[in-house]
């Protein structure tokens, strides 16, 4: 990969891929246990809730990350954007719950997740909207 080829989405699919992966197996050191009872979860580092299901989805989004930092400058963005809307609402949906929530019963989120995942979604958002949209071919004239 030539550093021409470098985008802030690139950028922030390999980091972000990789701090999720790293994040969710660290997490099942916590809790890994896969239930939907709201009470079972535990906090990594004492700050953030996590469990089976959650250490599950932070490892399967930084492995998409992981994916798209090697394909290319436009799956790098569209990771970027599709991973930043869905932390974002997230984020928000975590907002509502409040403290000791859990989304669909499952995910367990605390305030701290939730800022985690703003985080998360507003810099997915911004390194896509930054990034340049790959070139398309234009017609060749004969």
């Amino acid at each position: 990969m030539s550093s021409t080829d470098q985008t802030a989405a690139k950028l922030y699919a390999g980091i972000v891929g990789a701090v999720l992966v790293v994040a969710g197996i660290i997490g099942f050191f916590y809790d890994s246990t896969f239930t939907d009872d709201k009470a079972v979860r535990d906090a990594v580092f004492g700050i953030l809730d996590v469990n089976g299901w959650h250490n599950v989805l932070h490892i399967a989004s930084g492995v998409l990350g992981l994916l798209a930092y090697g394909a290319s400058a436009h799956a790098a963005r569209q990771y970027a954007l599709g991973i930043g809307v869905g932390y974002v609402a997230v984020a928000i949906w975590g907002f509502v719950l409040g403290d000791s929530g859990s989304i669909l019963s499952i995910i367990p989120v605390n305030t701290e997740d939730s800022v985690l995942h703003l985080l998360i979604g507003v810099t997915g958002v911004a390194a896509s909207m930054i990034s340049p949209r790959a070139a398309t071919a234009s017609p060749v004239a004969t």
